[in-house]
């Protein structure tokens, strides 16, 4: 497999329009997008990894096999950012989103261990209202013990309101598990957005 950076887009005049599908990585500050982006494409260091939330300003392609790109955008509940900064993040999300579907598909991470928070509810129920297709995804896995992921899955289901048809997968970037299922996934929603 090959991946590669190719770009940061901070303004609309910045996105890549070169028709290629494009999958989209959402999920609140902190989520693990960046280190699922990496363990995904197998190249450390790819996407850039903080411990620190909101280290993630612009939406960053990443163009795999040279078919599609893996869009990495702003985590979105970052408190300490300026509300004048979190506004502007969320414009361009907002204006990136809807240029993109219908021929994107959105994967939107959850963290297992804290639960689907309100702003979670708020981004899959704003990706719901423009007809998104919505692959919700459990990350941390490893971090839940064994014994608590169903109840744990069930209340994510339960918080986003997922209806039963609705897959809700659990991964890790560390221990990779549910990497195989997601990468299935994935091939899915590119055959979907080829349409």
């Amino acid at each position: 497999m090959s991946a590669e950076f190719i770009r940061s887009a901070h303004r609309s005049e910045d996105f890549l329009r070169d028709g290629r599908p494009q999958l989209l990585l959402a999920g609140r500050s902190n989520v693990g997008k960046s280190s699922l982006l990496n363990r995904l494409l197998g190249k450390k260091g790819l996407a850039r990894v903080s411990s620190t939330p909101g280290r993630t300003r612009a939406v960053n392609y990443f163009l795999v096999n040279g078919r599609f790109y893996l869009v990495d955008l702003p985590g979105y509940g970052y408190a300490r950012a300026g509300r004048e900064e979190r506004r502007e993040w969320a414009e361009l999300v907002d204006g990136f989103v809807r240029e993109a579907l219908p021929r994107a598909g959105v994967i939107l991470l959850v963290d297992a261990k804290v639960g689907a928070t309100s702003k979670d509810s708020a981004a899959y129920q704003y990706l719901e209202s423009l007809g998104a297709p919505i692959t919700v995804v459990a990350t941390k896995i490893d971090q839940v013990p064994r014994s608590k992921r169903q109840a744990a899955l069930a209340a994510i289901r339960r918080s986003l309101e997922l209806d039963e048809n609705r897959e809700l997968m659990a991964v890790s970037a560390v221990s990779g598990e549910g990497l195989k299922q997601l990468w299935s996934e994935i091939g899915l929603q590119l055959e979907t957005s080829a349409r």
